[in-house]
């Protein structure tokens, strides 16, 4: 089954990347055309300025008071290109007299304070670009206005824009280019991690959950931690399913032949009173699986909180000891037990209520299994300092000193007249207690008899 991919990340890279690039050059090849138009306008206007300028120079006043003009055409000529441009020009003496030139040329109004205007417009359909000079000719008495109008068609100018913006286009291309391929580049480098990441997970069998040890980036840290946590949960689960299945099949074999055997000695039994003897015997086989079933499930409750690195939830335990004791008085009066409970009241502790309940169950079914008949069974909690303390004390024949490190391990069963157990009982108690930093301490009962089992929890308020 392969997971399911919603986008590539190298693609989503290189768009973020390079989208906003191509946008700068867009917006930097809109600002080259203004600046190529400002430039060939410029450089244009100058010598559109000088024809201007060297026209009005030869307007003169003639003897009958009339402005006479003679026209050079070297300033026309200055005008010339390689582009053919057209040029046009027209004079208006006082009052808007038309004196010469084209007198179909707009007229334009000078800007004030300006000794030149330029303007655009358009004549005989087609753009021109226009420069306006209004000056006085002297005839020693007075001085007589007139307007200077030189126009020339904006094909060089075009063509020089053009030109200057290829040219930036051409620079700007290659710099976006080389942009990319460095973007690529550098995507593909930061990308390499994950590559050997995903080989290095690919070369691992299937049982391999060992951490990821490569090498990557701080901003994949998290992710590969991440993993790595999930990968230990999942190994702990796994091993926690290799211990049930490997207990269950050794634990239950014992039970299940004895199950067998019975039902087939009561199916050859040659009398009823036979057959319900051996019914009977493989009903306790089945009793006796059932505990063990339970056990082994407690158990794997245990490894699988343990994995989970829980914290635990306030607990009263004050509460619970009083309620599985109270629970318990039946049982005890069946064998012959005295069963009782006191201790303080509001103790609280940090754990699981679940866990917490199977261990202090745990600790009165062994009270009342191995303390025998006619002994006293006593459940206890109290508070001392900062720690409490829950316990069960009996005044049975108890656990010799040599035997007391080997009860906690799992399966051993503990040695009394008729009880029969799982041999989890005590192992399940110092999991549960380890689990949620409390201790188990084994010691003798009051006045050197029988067994005190103790807890410390860490108070919690």
């Amino acid at each position: 089954m392969t997971a399911r991919t919603t986008y590539s990340l190298r693609r989503r890279l290189l768009v973020l990347l390079l989208a906003p690039l191509l946008l700068v050059a867009a917006l930097a090849l809109l600002d080259t055309h203004r600046e190529a138009m400002g430039t060939a306008n410029a450089v244009s206007d100058r010598v559109l300025a000088g024809s201007t300028l060297a026209i009005a120079e030869r307007v003169v006043v003639a003897e009958d008071g009339s402005l006479e003009v003679d026209i050079p055409y070297v300033a026309l000529e200055m005008l010339t290109s390689s582009a053919q441009d057209r040029v046009f020009y027209r004079i208006d003496g006082p009052r808007g007299a038309f004196i010469t030139g084209y007198q179909e040329l707009p007229v334009v109004e000078t800007v004030p304070g300006q000794d030149i205007s330029f303007f655009d417009g358009s004549f005989r359909g087609e753009p021109i670009r226009l420069a306006a000079l209004e000056r006085s000719a002297s005839s020693g008495l007075e001085a007589i206005p007139f307007r200077v109008t030189v126009a020339e068609t904006t094909i060089a100018r075009s063509q020089l824009t053009n030109a200057l913006l290829l040219r930036s286009a051409v620079r700007l291309g290659i710099l976006v280019l080389a942009a990319a391929g460095i973007v690529w580049v550098a995507v593909t480098a930061s990308l390499a991690p994950l590559y050997r990441m995903r080989a290095a997970i690919a070369r691992r069998s299937p049982d391999d959950l060992r951490p990821i040890e490569e090498p990557v980036p701080k901003e994949v840290g998290s992710l590969v931690d991440t993993v790595n946590s999930f990968m230990m949960r999942l190994d702990a689960a796994l091993q926690g399913l290799k211990h049930f299945t490997g207990n269950a099949s050794h634990q239950l074999r014992t039970p299940l032949a004895i199950i067998r055997t019975q039902l087939a000695l009561a199916t050859r039994a040659e009398s009823l009173e036979g057959a319900r003897r051996a019914a009977g015997v493989a009903d306790l086989a089945v009793a006796d699986a059932e505990r063990i079933l339970s056990q082994l499930l407690v158990l794997a409750r245990i490894d699988s909180a343990a994995s989970d690195r829980q914290v635990g939830q306030p607990v009263d335990i004050s509460a619970l000891a009083r309620d599985l004791a109270a629970d318990r008085v039946p049982r005890a009066r069946a064998n012959n037990v005295d069963l009782g409970f006191e201790g303080d009241d509001g103790v609280n502790i940090l754990g699981d209520g679940l866990l917490i309940r199977e261990m202090l169950g745990n600790l009165i079914d062994n009270a009342i299994a191995y303390a025998g008949p006619g002994a006293e069974a006593t459940v206890r909690v109290r508070r001392e300092g900062e720690v409490s303390i829950l316990e069960v004390e009996d005044n049975g024949p108890g656990v010799p000193d040599d035997l007391r490190g080997a009860v906690r391990r799992r399966f051993l069963r503990g040695q009394s007249g008729t009880a029969t157990g799982t041999g989890l009982g005590l192992p399940i108690v110092e999991e549960i207690a380890a689990l949620f930093g409390a201790e188990l301490q084994l010691a003798h009962g009051a006045a050197g008899r029988g067994l005190r089992a103790s807890v410390r929890f860490p108070h919690a308020a």
